[in-house]
């Protein structure tokens, strides 16, 4: 089992773990040193058993957060994922009947005999001006 030395509030400790944690133990020490080093600088020197116990419970206190935020979220996925497969599971839309105007024939001859007229006004138009 190996030991490492991790350092809280100034004060060095020699802590053994599984081999392997190593990384997981000195990540846990410079967060509680942190907290550590937020009460040194509130209150001062203070025994290192109220350190440790003070730099733990604001540890606690904020993985306690966490964790309550953690199931608020895990709660609105549960709903989430409940009404995505309710969407899912829903049968699909009637299709919906859309009519399209069209164009009465008389119109549409009407139209094309204007556009006839317009392009035999503008060869007319255009001899004249060739001369």
């Amino acid at each position: 089992m190996p030991e490492v030395e991790i350092e809280i509030g100034g004060r060095v400790f020699e802590v053994a773990c599984q081999d392997g944690e190593q990384h997981f133990l000195q990540s846990a020490a410079r967060m509680l040193d942190d907290e550590a080093k937020v009460l040194a600088a509130q209150t001062g020197r203070i025994p290192e058993a109220r350190m440790l116990l003070m730099a733990g419970l604001m540890l606690a206190d904020k993985t306690a957060g966490a964790e309550d935020k953690l199931r608020e979220v895990e709660a609105k996925l549960v709903a989430q994922e409940r009404e995505l497969e309710a969407l899912r599971n829903a049968p699909a839309p009637e299709p919906q009947k859309i009519e399209v105007p069209t164009i009465p024939t008389e119109v549409h001859e009407t139209l094309a005999e204007l556009a006839a007229r317009a392009e035999a006004l503008a060869a007319e138009v255009e001899e004249k001006i060739a001369g």
